[in-house]
């Protein structure tokens, strides 16, 4: 971080506190932090709580701030913190939740990083369980009997480890559960007394050369084989992608097998997972799939939403998919399946299922089709005239967003284009990420996903967002990328404390509000709602609108210690504003812009 942020907006670093000083004893707490130390965890992000006292001591003092502990007003908040850097770096950090009330604050974070595989190593504790060692009523409202069972159905994993010798081995375990494909959250809970014991021996560590994740999973070579028969034979194919770019070679692995097949590909945005300019890109145009006769899924969950046409005041779904139209399925399977969440969605009665990482299954069916191009003529003229048809239709496509994003360019309240248009001036000659927040895909129509850390996916539920762009801003943090937040204004309302962890952390990035004054999204399902039974669509914003009073999110930010300007509701003065935040944002200050755009 570059001196000019020491003092930014009034708001000064603390004084320099006491260096650390080791105890001359040890502390079963202490085991605890030389395995964080072990497994190389960053960051902790945290709420106190007196259950992990002896934690929190060791890690300020034995441990000499390491992981570096990130305050956090809220459990949800610091789970996605972890959950955003997960994302962003493909490398866990640590959420440490109190007992068990800080476990259920955090349910809800640790549901959404189960269902988008981030692996997060959370921390928790509880008791003492000796009953004996219990202050009254506050150690006994606080624990419960398995108090790992809160989250059991979306975790990896969890355990208690019963004595200081359980906790090494159940340590190294839970690192491995959540690293091994497909990835999630584990769950470790430390009784308090234990962790409050003095160490009076030493207890072994995972031996140096322990593999602490094991290889991934390769496919079958004859089945990936006849894959490679059935795209060659395809006249039409599509490959579908979910979680193929939740690693860079993932990304650039689906290039080059599209370029090979000369296919378009549909990336579903839950990882960045195809370039958004590339020629066979066609991720917004479902129409693809009305003429495809194979499809092929690359690590897909949901595959049914983009190849059906839904009414949603109905429910009525209709395939957009031909009859014969035959699937191909590689990728994880039914391994991780939840027997509460149903996440799994409905099955793909897939012609050929292949259970395999697309990391390795992708190159390898690459190399295979490469393979039949050189060796068929027909093939590779097949394959030539496929990817100039595709790319025809990715231009055309591009000129069309193009031109519609000019339609009522200077209307006040700013439409989605205006904005995101704005914001791709003021940022395209950066080294820039987008955190979340596509503005209804606007930006992935009009910006250049170049590289695979250009975006970490789509936007979750509501009260997500935020948070998790905090821990994709904190994982390029040391790169000094300049990392844009579209920001919901309903989203921000869930925790805008959270505004103060990017301040006190110096966590740099900008936050452009996404602000119609509403939860727009249910306002819709609203009006859905009253055209079907024939009720007043004008009754329909009720219970959904934020206003009388409006938020006024900027001086908010400013309290917070934030650059920040708003609300703007005239689009010329948007530009401006961009570049005044984009040089705080880049001297280490967090910059907020409230811009007051159309509800849809």
């Amino acid at each position: 971080m570059s001196a000019k942020d020491e003092n930014y907006a009034g708001v000064a670093r603390p004084a320099a506190t006491p260096a650390a000083a080791r105890p001359q004893e040890r502390w079963a707490s202490d085991l605890i932090v030389d395995l964080l130390h072990r497994y190389g965890l960053p960051y902790a992000a945290l709420n106190p709580g007196a259950s992990y006292r002896g934690l929190h001591d060791s890690i300020v003092n034995y441990g000499g701030d390491r992981p570096v502990m990130m305050l956090c007003q809220h459990e949800e908040t610091a789970v996605q913190i972890a959950h955003g850097f997960a994302k962003a770096s493909g490398k866990p950090m640590v959420a440490i939740v109190h007992n068990l009330v800080g476990l259920l604050h955090s349910n809800m974070a640790v549901y959404y990083a189960y269902i988008d595989r981030a692996p997060i190593f959370i921390i928790g504790a509880t008791g003492p369980m000796d009953e004996s060692r219990r202050r009254p009523k506050i150690d006994w409202i606080h624990s419960a009997q398995s108090q790992g069972a809160a989250i059991r159905e979306y975790t990896k994993w969890d355990y208690q480890p019963t004595s200081i010798d359980g906790v090494p081995e159940a340590f190294a375990r839970a690192y491995s559960v959540m690293m091994t494909e497909p990835r999630g959250p584990i769950y470790m809970c430390y009784d308090a007394w234990l962790q409050e014991q003095k160490l009076e021996r030493d207890i072994a560590l995972p031996p140096e050369r322990f593999m602490a994740v094991p290889t991934r999973i390769a496919p079958d070579p004859g089945a990936l084989a006849r894959v490679a028969d059935m795209l060659a034979e395809a006249k039409r194919p599509v490959i579908l992608a979910e979680y193929v770019g939740r690693e860079p070679q993932g990304f650039d692995a689906l290039v080059r097998l599209a370029e090979t097949l000369g296919a378009p590909v549909y990336d579903l945005n839950l990882r960045l997972n195809f370039p958004g300019c590339h020629p066979l890109n066609l991720s917004m145009s479902k129409d693809i799939f009305r003429d495809a006769d194979l499809v092929l899924g690359l690590d897909v969950r949901d595959w049914e939403r983009p190849t059906t046409a839904l009414t949603s005041a109905t429910r009525e779904l209709v395939s957009l998919l031909p009859p014969d139209c035959r699937w191909i399925d590689i990728g994880f399977g039914d391994l991780n399946i939840s027997a509460w969440a149903m996440d799994y969605q409905r099955l793909l009665y897939a012609e050929q299922r292949i259970l395999a990482d697309t990391m390795l299954a992708v190159p390898a069916l690459t190399n295979l089709l490469a393979e039949r191009v050189r060796n068929d003529a027909t093939l590779a003229s097949r394959v030539k005239s496929r990817s100039d048809a595709t790319a025809q239709r990715h231009h055309a496509l591009r000129a069309k967003w193009a031109q519609e994003a000019k339609q009522d360019w200077d209307a006040s309240p700013i439409t989605l284009p205006r904005l995101a248009s704005e914001v791709w001036e003021a940022i395209r000659g950066e080294d820039w990420v987008l955190s979340a927040g596509t503005l209804e895909d606007w930006t992935r129509k009009l910006w250049d996903f170049d590289r695979p850390y250009r975006h970490a996916g789509k936007s979750l539920g509501t009260a997500t967002q935020f948070g998790i762009s905090l821990g994709v801003a904190l994982a390029h943090r040391e790169a000094g990328r300049l990392v844009v937040d579209m920001q919901p204004d309903g989203d921000l309302m869930f925790d805008a404390g959270a505004l103060w962890v990017a301040a006190k952390h110096r966590i740099p990035m900008l936050v452009v509000m996404y602000n119609n004054r509403a939860y727009f999204n249910d306002w819709e399902h609203q009006i859905r709602m009253a055209r079907l039974r024939g009720t007043p669509v004008e009754r329909a914003h009720i219970g959904m609108d934020l206003d009388d009073p409006a938020p006024d999110f900027a001086t908010l930010a400013r309290s917070m210690g934030w650059h920040a300007e708003g609300p703007i509701e005239h689009p010329g003065d948007i530009a401006g504003a961009l570049a005044r935040a984009v040089a705080r944002v880049k001297a280490g200050q967090p910059a907020l812009i409230d811009t007051i755009t159309q509800k849809r």
